[in-house]
């Protein structure tokens, strides 16, 4: 039985459920670590003496005997300090934050172009209000070229130049983007998107 503190009556030991739940924890750490690429796990400050134990369990398909490789990991890890588990799961979470940025950052991207393709000037217009230092000229050939592609059915060079072009502008002018442009960026991922492999006809 766990003792308790004569003064408090506060068990001196964790009781057996929060073990259980910490061990669960750590299990699920060791998941998500055997199923990163080495690229992915070099980002992380996982000690070296983990690496060798991460990688056999990356390595076995069978379920039963990596679930065993899964507990020895865990097993491993639990015999680290707990800072160097919570710096990890720190990494991880900032990772996820990146993650997430790339993809939000994406989508804008993505609004943007269907906007320009279906709305034209009206858009480009709204699109240099946002980027003055966007050039006008190219923007509006590229995108009479890639209607034209998807008019003709034709590999879709300057719609992937578009979305190239749209890319600097956007990510340049993210970390200092304005609440005014955040709700404007709301406003266009809200537009459908038109998709350009799907054989629809394009605007005129």
């Amino acid at each position: 039985m766990r003792g308790r503190d004569p003064e408090t009556g506060q068990y001196l030991s964790p009781s057996r459920s929060q073990r259980r739940r910490e061990a669960l924890g750590v299990l699920e750490l060791a998941e998500k670590l055997a199923g990163m690429t080495p690229t992915q796990l070099a980002r992380l400050p996982v000690p070296e003496d983990l690496l060798p134990h991460i990688e056999q369990a990356r390595r076995i398909t069978s379920h039963i005997a990596r679930k065993r490789q899964l507990a020895y990991l865990a097993k491993q890890m639990r015999r680290e300090d707990e800072a160097v588990l919570d710096a990890i799961r720190d990494a991880l979470d900032e990772d996820s934050a990146a993650a997430r940025r790339e993809v939000a950052l994406m989508h804008r991207i993505e609004a943007w172009r269907e906007r320009l393709l279906g709305e034209g000037d009206a858009a480009l217009g709204r699109l240099l209000d946002e980027y003055p230092e966007a050039d006008r000229q190219h923007l509006r050939t590229l995108v009479r070229n890639a209607l034209e592609e998807r008019r003709r059915n034709k590999p879709p060079r300057a719609f992937r130049e578009l979305f190239r072009e749209l890319r600097t502008l956007v990510a340049a002018g993210a970390a200092t983007a304005a609440p005014a442009e955040d709700a404007d960026g709301a406003e266009a991922a809200e537009a459908p998107a038109s998709g350009f492999d799907d054989g629809d006809g394009a605007e005129d």
